[in-house]
């Protein structure tokens, strides 16, 4: 419900903004600028598509779904059909996601591609022509649950077009989501990772990537709040995969407990790997793992659920980004 009346809070927002604009400046001025802010978009993604090539990718999901897609680029027209024919059914679990997530991936990627200072707006999306199959996972309907569409399956369907277009490798393609409490307290925390390296670029380490921008509660205050103890939030070191230049690392976040409580944890790559491109090597897995105050170990699965008593530690290492490149150009770079 919350969610729900920031929602209605922030359109309201935008409709008394919209106003005082009409107000100061006047309708036909307004509606100028509006349609000059889409032209400008949609000729800066044009003028992308004039230097893209054809392409296709099939991207894997731990629980065995995939996200197909084919891109191609009518060079006359100056447009683009983005083709996922292919992507798996709807899911009988929780990862799909609703065509609008589809079309802002979508939305997304290609403003990355445009190297100007443009507003993202659905200007972007006149030159692109979307084939979204029906009742898919990209595309459910009712009574299809879509908690991971916005938070996991959206990474997928942006790593797939970038893999498609060749542009840059996988980024860790989750968000890591970890949620604990008990009757008296609740935290929900996304977990940052590497992201992919590109043709003239290294990935990053230990960041929150394409959908996943979100803020962390500081150590300080997670700890003053909650019943926990952070061990460890480091760089997960070596993560990144190999090539001629490096996906970026991922991170280890190490949690202790000190009361019980019940931690879930959603999450992707566990099973897969994060993709290189142009011969680069995929980034590394991801693990979860809760070390018990017995010594014991409990690996657990991307998606999963666990008891945790006082003294225990719940333990995420979250995926490096895919490498670009061969790791020997490197190599012989650096001579």
């Amino acid at each position: 419900m919350a969610d729900l009346g920031a929602q209605i809070a922030a359109n309201e927002t935008g409709v008394q903004e919209v106003r005082k604009m009409l107000a100061h400046f006047g309708f036909d001025v307004v509606q100028a600028y509006m349609r000059h802010v889409q032209d400008n978009a949609e000729e800066s993604v044009r003028r992308v598509l004039d230097v893209l090539k054809d392409g296709e990718f099939t991207y894997p999901l731990d629980n065995g779904s995939r996200i197909q897609v084919k891109i191609t680029v009518d060079k006359q027209a100056r447009e683009a059909t983005i083709d996922f024919t292919g992507t798996s059914p709807q899911d009988r679990g929780n990862y799909n996601a609703p065509t609008a997530v589809c079309k802002a991936a979508v939305l997304y990627v290609f403003r990355t591609l445009v190297e100007d200072e443009i507003p993202l707006n659905e200007g972007c999306l006149k030159p692109l022509k979307l084939k979204i199959p029906e009742r898919s996972m990209i595309s459910p309907v009712y009574p299809a649950a879509v908690i991971s569409g916005n938070t996991e399956v959206s990474q997928c369907i942006t790593d797939a077009l970038y893999g498609a277009l060749g542009v840059l490798a996988s980024a860790q393609g989750t968000m890591n989501n970890f949620v604990y409490g008990n009757e008296q307290y609740q935290n929900y925390e996304t977990i940052c990772g590497g992201t992919g390296a590109g043709p003239d670029h290294d990935g990053t380490s230990a960041v929150h990537s394409h959908m996943t921008n979100t803020r962390m509660t500081d150590p300080e205050v997670l700890e003053w709040r909650f019943p926990v103890r952070l061990e460890t939030f480091r760089i997960r070191h070596g993560s990144g995969g190999a090539g001629r230049h490096r996906g970026g690392d991922g991170v280890v976040r190490r949690m202790r407990f000190l009361e019980p409580m019940t931690a879930t944890i959603l999450s992707l790559h566990r099973a897969t790997d994060p993709y290189g491109l142009d011969g680069g090597a995929p980034g590394q897995r991801g693990r979860n793992s809760v070390l018990r105050a017995d010594g014991s170990v409990d690996e657990l699965k991307g998606s999963d659920e666990t008891e945790m008593q006082a003294g225990d530690a719940f333990v995420i290492e979250t995926p490096g980004g895919g490498g670009y490149g061969l790791a020997a150009e490197r190599a012989e770079a650096a001579e």
